[in-house]
């Protein structure tokens, strides 16, 4: 039976389909069979994240208005046998998306993966209504930004009406220079204000964009380090935490932060 987490927001541009793809790549490189779900429908572009967009023939929208089974709307990732990407598609004005649909194409994957990792919409309206109706867990992903906090302490609340078993939040684009020098919230300062346990913290980094198998190992990669902890915590349940102030620290700390301000 797999677990079905949402990952979500409230407020958009946080990352959220960046971190859906690069926790379901760490997952999959695990060994677990690995499902993401775009629920993003007229906006998906996860299948753009894992560069799979020109692979898709069918999406959600065609399994629901019967032109094709689930099976034939999987793409399988190029590089991880283990990982496929259901894409949303774009929705016809005559097609209304109910809840009972999304959550049968759900069910239906249960028997088949060991991860179902939904990728939410912004906002709080129908879209995030569905996608969340579906999951049994949430990820709340975050910016150490006080509007993107607002909004993800507004999901928190939200979230308690439904039947969700398990609330973590992940910090994305931490800046470890500012978050030394106080200028952003810290983990311990955002855990607070949400009242969930932390799942993992991701560093602001360039090369999170680029992240697929080719470089998914490499430990000189922050981010790479950082979602590992994070797929670990997932499937392990701890609260482990990637330290993204440790290069700024001490005289030497200081010289570097010294540096990317002036970048």
């Amino acid at each position: 039976m797999a677990r079905v987490i949402v990952l979500t927001s409230g407020k958009g541009g946080v990352g959220k389909t960046t971190v859906t793809a690069n926790l379901g790549m760490h997952l999959a490189s695990k060994n677990y069979r690995v499902c993401l779900v775009d629920m993003d429908i007229g906006l998906n572009n996860l299948d753009v994240v894992m560069n799979l967009e020109d692979r898709v023939l069918y999406t959600m929208i065609d399994v629901i208005d019967g032109r094709c089974r689930l099976k034939e709307a999987l793409i399988q990732d190029d590089y991880f046998p283990l990982l496929y990407v259901l894409s949303s598609g774009g929705l016809n004005q005559d097609l209304t998306i109910h809840i009972s649909q999304i959550k049968n194409i759900i069910s239906s994957l249960h028997d088949s993966f060991d991860y179902v990792l939904i990728d939410c919409p912004a906002g709080i309206d129908a879209g995030f209504r569905r996608a969340v109706s579906c999951a049994d867990e949430a990820i709340v992903v975050t910016t150490p930004h006080l509007s993107s906090i607002r909004d993800a302490d507004k999901v928190v609340t939200i979230l308690s009406s439904y039947n969700i078993s398990s609330k973590r939040f992940v910090i994305n684009r931490a800046r470890g220079d500012l978050i030394q020098d106080k200028v952003m919230f810290d983990v311990y300062d955002i855990g607070k204000t949400l009242g969930i346990d932390f799942g993992g913290v991701i560093p602001e980094d360039d090369k999170v964009i680029i992240n697929t198998s080719d470089n998914i190992k490499n430990n000189k990669i922050a981010s790479n380090r950082a979602f590992e902890i994070l797929a670990n915590n997932i499937i392990t349940g701890e609260k482990k935490l990637f330290d993204c102030t440790y290069k700024y620290r001490g005289i030497l700390g200081s010289i570097k932060k010294l540096l990317k301000r002036s970048v």
